[in-house]
């Protein structure tokens, strides 16, 4: 064969090589050209921020982050807990649709339908994907961070590979901590009126606030890190809480203040600065916001739509289910427009304050109200609230009533409204989410006592560990869950916890009975 040949052939490969990486190069140019993604959660937190309008309280890297994004004033989570919304926006799917809808699932299994989750299809396009905190909390396989994500810091990733990096600041879960700094006192909060004003509740509303003050300062800490390593120009950074705040009438419920939550997103030269957005919004959009920055097409399509285009412009609607938390069985769905808030209680029979042991051992306000309660020193309004049972279907007019505290249900002259939010509803629950309703085993009927045998539920519950399962029929409903006497003991102790300074080291007391039972349920 010619020599000539030969090096033409040479030539030839070296001209294919070289364009092979020439072509290798311009995609890692233009897959390097996404922007990094930062998604910071805060737990159990409403938009109680300054940039919100909030008394008292001072958020001043929060309110610079909205001065510098858009500030979403009608954003919702689909689930008033941790798990459940984290579940629902770990894959952009309403957690019902997921079978993850089960507060702490213990028997979790692998997504269905062939949906994965976000960090798995950020990943496989390209990205660096990171859990910088501890919690993941996801009701579904795979649930650790080495499983869903690829390390713990942006640090890690190769030289120009854009990160995912979600962090969660967990301060606002209580136990709160008080801000030495700028403590808040109790006269320049505004409580809602569905709870009784004391001095008791204001401390504790006003411990709130001082907590978030704290977490403030991490968020200004992470945007800083930004500015510092030259990011925050190619970033897209999202700022949103979990769920609603961690009051009474707050987490575990779907009225506004379990539901509704802050939600910012910066990114420079792409989002207009200081916009008040008043779209309806869900947290689930966010994962279809993130994919369509990383220019992501999901194998199955989301339930929520991208925030970077129309999708949410003409929404009507916003959906929420809550089911079990913990061993404390319940079921409500909800659908809410701009105007109107429907509920649908589907364990009507039960009290929305039946026992729980995680809110009477957190909880300090509770004991308060049930005090004031069974002395009958609250306002209906107030009170309402702490009925032995709940109507099956609670409507809203958020437009005179945005505290949702007069339910006007029944009334003839909502009933158009009524007849087409529930339309809207179970159509939702039979199309979108497949939802399983109430089982037997679930609502427990005539599975416990009719009463309550003992001064207070969580006695019991302890007494009895071996000879119920409360795994499978949740906690007795008995209400009230406790004696007068034994809510005047927890409130006593309650008191110097929630009265202490600022600097102080005390730790949170233990209220009696509210320790779960630690043995194996009966077969």
């Amino acid at each position: 064969m010619p020599r000539n040949f030969l090096d033409a052939l040479k030539i030839a490969c070296l001209f294919l090589i070289g364009a092979s990486l020439s072509l290798a190069i311009e995609s890692s140019v233009h897959a390097d050209e996404r922007p990094n993604i930062l998604w910071i959660t805060i737990e159990d937190w409403s938009p109680d921020l300054s940039c919100y309008g909030t008394k008292g309280i001072y958020t001043p890297h929060v309110d610079q982050l909205a001065s510098e994004g858009v500030r979403y004033e009608r954003a919702f989570t689909t689930s008033p807990v941790c798990s459940t919304s984290r579940s629902a926006m770990m894959t952009g799917f309403h957690q019902n649709y997921l079978g993850a809808h089960q507060h702490r699932t213990e028997t979790k299994k692998p997504l269905p339908h062939g949906i994965r989750p976000i960090p798995h299809l950020l990943a496989d396009a390209g990205y660096y994907t990171c859990l910088m905190s501890r919690k993941v909390d996801c009701n579904f396989l795979p649930d650790t961070k080495q499983a869903l994500f690829d390390g713990v810091d942006w640090k890690d990733r190769a030289d120009g590979q854009p990160f995912f990096a979600r962090i969660t600041l967990e301060g606002t879960h209580r136990p709160w901590k008080r801000d030495p700094e700028r403590p808040i006192a109790i006269d320049d909060v505004e409580l809602p009126p569905y709870y009784p004003d004391t001095p008791f509740i204001r401390r504790d509303w006003a411990n709130g606030l001082e907590q978030m003050q704290l977490v403030d300062r991490e968020v200004g800490t992470l945007l800083k890190r930004l500015d510092d390593e030259g990011l925050a120009d190619d970033t897209l950074v999202i700022f949103i809480g979990d769920h609603g705040r961690c009051h009474i009438r707050g987490k575990q419920f779907l009225y506004d203040e379990g539901t509704r939550i802050p939600m910012i997103l910066r990114w420079p030269g792409k989002l207009p600065a200081g916009q008040a957005n008043g779209d309806l919004v869900m947290a689930i959009d966010l994962c279809a916001t993130v994919l369509d920055v990383a220019k992501v097409t999901a194998p199955i399509p989301l339930h929520g739509a991208s925030l970077l285009g129309k999708g949410t412009s003409d929404r009507k609607y916003t959906f929420a289910a809550r089911d079990k938390m913990g061993e404390t069985h319940d079921a409500m769905r909800s659908i809410r427009s701009k105007d109107y808030k429907l509920i649908l209680n589907l364990m009507p029979e039960r009290a929305y304050c039946q026992y729980s042991s995680y809110k009477e051992g957190s909880y300090p306000p509770l004991a308060e109200l049930n005090v004031l309660n069974l002395q009958g020193k609250l306002t209906p309004e107030q009170a309402a609230f702490l009925a032995p049972q709940k109507p099956p279907v609670e409507l809203f007019d958020l437009r005179n009533d945005p505290h949702e505290i007069h339910n006007v249900a029944g009334d003839p002259a909502y009933a158009n409204i009524q007849s087409e939010l529930l339309t809207e509803l179970n159509q939702w629950r039979s199309e979108v989410i497949n939802d399983q309703g109430v089982s037997a085993d679930f609502r427990a009927i005539d599975v416990f006592p009719p009463t309550r045998p003992s001064a207070t539920v969580g006695e019991w519950v302890l007494a009895n560990a071996k000879n119920y399962d409360f795994k499978l029929n949740g906690m007795p409903p008995w209400y009230p869950t406790r004696s007068l006497e034994q809510w005047k003991k927890a409130r006593e102790i309650w008191e110097p916890w929630v009265f202490r300074d600022p600097g102080s080291k005390q730790k949170r007391p233990v209220i009696p009975h509210t320790r779960k039972p630690k043995v194996s349920p009966k077969k």
